[in-house]
């Protein structure tokens, strides 16, 4: 990893939802010691509107996000890759280290199931934010 300031990428399929969530809170628990990037292996159209709602409810204002493509820039340029959900269509770069969150797909989801993802991506990425750029 890089010493001054590790990068992550949060993929997930559409990165609608859960990859934009773990970006977002990334860059709001680690006040810039950490580059957070978000991509998906085949993006949806636009953010899950609950998704947006959700994390609104927490004064984190994603509703400009758009979903974007994973590029080989963006995957050669990671220290860490963070998988959810996207199994054998998140391609390999070797040398990076990848973490495999299991978590449910907010899509369909009302705004209830959608908060209790958006929690439970919070306590990964709280203790992901610890190990990486922990405070003194």
């Amino acid at each position: 990893m890089t010493p001054e300031k590790p990068e992550v990428l949060f993929l997930c399929v559409h990165n609608a939802g859960r990859s934009q969530m773990a970006a977002a809170l990334m860059d709001h628990y680690a006040e810039g010691r950490v580059t957070a990037r978000s991509a998906g292996s085949d993006p949806a159209d636009r953010l899950n509107p609950a998704v947006v709602e959700a994390m609104a409810e927490w004064d984190i204002d994603i509703s400009a996000e758009q979903p974007k493509k994973l590029t080989d820039e963006l995957g050669r340029g990671a220290d860490t890759i963070v998988t959810m959900g996207c199994g054998d269509t998140c391609p390999v770069y070797p040398g990076k280290r990848y973490v495999d969150w299991e978590l449910p797909d907010p899509a369909g989801k009302d705004l209830r199931e959608v908060r209790l993802i958006r929690d439970e991506i919070d306590r990964h990425v709280r203790a992901l934010v610890d190990e990486l750029a922990p405070t003194s």
